[in-house]
């Protein structure tokens, strides 16, 4: 199985970008029950250093990682999971913005990055590190946060992966 990846700039001071006309959906595993998990400090963390070293190679300023945005990734993860498609529109959501919003979290600006396949965190950032669009995100000069997010879809062995990056207002 090849690894699939989608960026979406999300919203940028309030330019809304649209997900689903630019990336389309993939069907990545079958629908149903999906192993859905909450994001540890540790992985939040880890995602935050593969930020960082993305960044600092383009004289950018570090990210923090941020517990709401890993709540929203996890949450995307998981709804991403149980339909077995990635795709930037949740069920109940047009983007990472009104996700964040959701929770509580007033965004300046999101975007986001979101993976399936059978492979691991330090697989997926490595992925994001190396992919043009993806890049763009992780080093969207504003941006000040980061939360990831996983889950395993129906077939227990197609990992959804949703990266969610922020700058609060």
């Amino acid at each position: 199985m090849a690894l699939m990846l989608a960026g979406c700039a999300g919203d940028r001071g309030g330019l809304h970008a649209s997900a689903s006309s630019k990336y389309p959906d993939v069907q990545a595993s079958p629908p149903g029950a999906a192993q859905c998990h909450a994001t540890s400090a540790a992985e939040n963390a880890t995602a935050a250093a593969a930020t960082n070293a993305a960044r600092r190679a383009a004289g950018l300023p570090d990210v923090q990682p941020n517990a709401v945005l890993a709540r929203a990734a996890a949450a995307h993860a998981c709804d991403m999971a149980e339909r077995g498609m990635m795709a930037h529109r949740g069920r109940s959501s047009s983007g990472p913005a009104a996700r964040v919003k959701s929770l509580g979290y007033a965004p300046r600006l999101t975007a986001e990055n979101i993976a399936a396949g059978p492979y691991s965190l330090n697989r997926v950032l490595a992925e994001w590190n190396a992919s043009g669009g993806h890049l763009e995100n992780i080093r969207i000069p504003q941006v000040r946060e980061v939360g990831i997010g996983r889950a395993v879809g129906s077939d227990g062995r197609t990992v959804f992966w949703s990266a969610v990056y922020g700058a609060p207002k």
